[in-house]
């Protein structure tokens, strides 16, 4: 059945909270589509996706602009970089400087993963036993958003005190990009990302490069003073690439651990299956990522005039490559509505990215998710959603996450 994409409102309520609909008719009939009176094309099929990002001299990381609605009024082009000189990092960074970037993060993360479980086991246990009122948590609010805020603060070396700070700043930062902007709130947002940028550079300035011989692993602010000092990037990469870090890190890793209990909390058997076979965990955390990506996707910016899918694409525009609908392409995954634990794993999905910027911090965020979920069917006999208080997603074209998940617990 042919839909009218363009009587498709992409900022209805009702689309934001379920995309689905929409993601399958972009797929099928057109998935590289211009969004009606602005430059931004959304990419929905599992093949244009691929192709867009194995073409980076095409399609630009940079972070050029966002696509906006503000009440009453139709999508526009918000303009982040107007002049075309604007500084890009690590995730929005192209060619030599993102390897140069990943190069410095990449190691040094993946040296603090290896050491981090018992730590993630730890907040994990004392945001249970802190959030659990009676048979009743907000799994979202409790857990699922203060957990990798608490555990990005350990690993770049911030005040534990200064996770609800960093919290409230980080999600109020990532809001604009997901173009859903309440009326008088952009101001708010703008100055959210100013703060946010200036406790980034507190936090460089008063980084010390570490003594060199020591037991400890180095935090991330560590790390990037020693960088500096090398001269491998400036003061002002530092403070940008911290400031990513607290943002993708926080909100990508809260989208996953709720999403993964919401779908247990609604199929009681999955959940029983689950809880008789924890090593089972990662194989739903996979079919998670796909049906529910944390990041329903990302932008690039179109270098030259080009083609993608038969399309024709102006230098210029902008690409939202939509992971969520390219997870659910049947052309890559059959059934690609059930969740399958046993759907074989070889091909990585795109929740995460793909090709030379596929994210960072996978591992971390599987790691914690892993310790979550676990958790929550350890301590469990059951739980499920609550009539009264049904589950709200955060209304956004960037981020699928939830602003409450409300739990009922039959505690074992």
């Amino acid at each position: 059945m042919t839909t009218d994409l363009a009587a498709i409102d992409l900022f209805d309520p009702a689309v934001l909270d379920d995309p689905y609909p929409m993601y399958r008719a972009l797929r099928e009939e057109a998935p590289v589509y211009r969004v009606p009176g602005t430059d931004f094309f959304l990419v929905a099929s599992w093949a244009a996706v691929t192709e867009a990002t194995r073409r980076p001299a095409a399609f630009s990381s940079h972070l050029t602009a966002v696509l906006v609605a503000q009440p009453g009024a139709a999508p526009t082009t918000f303009d982040l970089d107007a002049t075309g000189q604007g500084l890009h990092v690590l995730a929005t960074a192209d060619d030599d400087i993102h390897a140069t970037h990943r190069g410095i993060v990449g190691p040094a993360l993946a040296k603090r993963i290896r050491t981090v479980g018992p730590v993630v086991t730890a907040l994990t246990e004392q945001l249970w036993v802190e959030e659990l009122d009676g048979d009743r948590i907000d799994w979202a609010t409790g857990v699922a958003d203060r957990l990798p805020l608490a555990l990005i603060a350990e690993l770049v070396g911030l005040p534990a005190a200064d996770v609800p700070t960093l919290l409230s700043l980080a999600y109020d930062s990532t809001e604009m990009l997901g173009g859903v902007v309440a009326d008088g709130r952009m101001t708010a947002l703008i100055t959210s990302a100013a703060e946010l940028a200036h406790y980034a550079y507190l936090a460089i300035s008063g980084a010390k490069e570490p003594v060199a011989e020591r037991d400890s692993p180095r935090t991330l602010l560590e790390v990037l003073v020693e960088a500096m000092a090398a001269g491998k990037i400036d003061e002002q990469q530092a403070v940008l690439i911290v400031v990513q870090l607290i943002g993708a890190g926080g909100e990508s890793t809260a989208g996953l651990i709720a999403s993964a209990a919401r779908l247990l909390a609604t199929d009681l058997a999955l959940q029983t299956r689950l809880r008789e076979r924890l090593e089972l965990v990662p194989a739903l955390l996979d079919e998670v990522l796909r049906l529910e990506s944390p990041f329903r996707g990302h932008h690039r910016h179109v270098v030259a005039d080009t083609q993608l899918a038969g399309v024709d694409l102006p230098a210029g525009s902008h690409l939202l490559l939509l992971w969520g609908a390219a997870n659910r392409d049947p052309a890559a995954y059959p059934d690609p509505d059930v969740v399958d634990l046993d759907r074989p794993r070889g091909r990585a999905n795109a929740a995460f990215g793909m090709g030379a910027h596929f994210c960072i911090g996978s591992a971390l965020a599987r790691l914690e998710a892993t310790a979550a979920i676990t958790l929550l069917l350890e301590r469990t006999e059951q739980f499920a959603l609550i009539d009264a208080e049904p589950p709200r997603w955060v209304p956004s074209l960037f981020a699928r996450r939830h602003a409450t998940l409300p739990l009922r617990i039959a505690r074992r």
